[in-house]
């Protein structure tokens, strides 16, 4: 398999599509309307319940600049939201780079767009395992893979996409974004790949080390074995 080498690249990206996926809400209030206050055709896609919180703060004709990821891809969830943003539009989105004809080209044929920035934090699993009493299983269920996807595969792409994991972050966002004329620079996406690539590692620690801490005997204690 050959590597796809890139030569040839933006500075600036204007930012029209975005998907929005956190646990953590905050900061929100204001980053959301300021995103459409500098780009009013800007489009978010979102799922579950960060879409219900963006849709509180949306109102009015801003209210169609929000749209379901499961509406865009045409799949719905699945029962527990256990997939959402697995889909080949999404990582067509991500992944795909401005001057490659023929990844524009797979855009037209899926009547897919690119995606410009994801906004994702990720199930709070450090929270849960902090718990007393926390089961194997508790701890399991909280294991996020859809966001460690997305985040993965904007930060790789830095030379388009802008991988955003920290609400603190927001404000230099939307300051980047008013100083370029509602374009993110390469110099903030590499910033955010970095850090996102950091954010993601220690996630997947901390998991690692959660299950090496733990025996079979933590883990069959959660469940009903079939002795087949």
């Amino acid at each position: 398999m050959s590597i796809n080498v890139v030569e040839r690249i933006d500075n600036f990206v204007k930012v029209q599509n975005i998907l929005v996926s956190v646990s953590d809400k905050s900061g929100l209030e204001q980053f959301i309307p300021d995103l459409v206050e500098i780009n009013p055709q800007i489009q978010i896609f979102s799922t579950g319940g960060t879409y219900g919180r963006i849709s509180e703060i949306l109102s009015g004709s801003d209210a169609s600049r929000l749209m379901q990821v499961s509406d865009y891809t045409g799949q719905p969830e699945t029962q527990g939201g256990l997939v959402k943003t697995l889909d080949f539009k999404i990582y067509l989105g991500l992944l795909t780079e401005t001057y490659n004809d023929a990844h524009q080209g797979d855009l037209t044929r899926t009547s897919s767009v690119p995606i410009d920035m994801v906004v994702v934090n990720l199930y709070p699993f450090k929270e849960t395992i902090s718990k007393p009493d926390v089961t194997v299983e508790q701890a399991r269920g909280n294991i996020d893979i859809g966001g460690p996807c997305m985040i993965r595969a904007s930060a790789k792409n830095y030379i388009r996409v802008a991988s955003v994991v920290d609400p603190l972050d927001y404000d230099k966002i939307i300051a980047d974004l008013k100083a370029n004329q509602g374009a993110t620079s390469l110099d903030l996406r590499f910033q955010l790949a970095r850090k996102a690539f950091d954010h993601t590692a220690v996630y997947d620690r901390t998991i690692a080390d959660f299950l090496v801490s733990k025996s079979i005997n933590d883990v069959t204690n959660c469940y009903n074995l079939d002795p087949a």
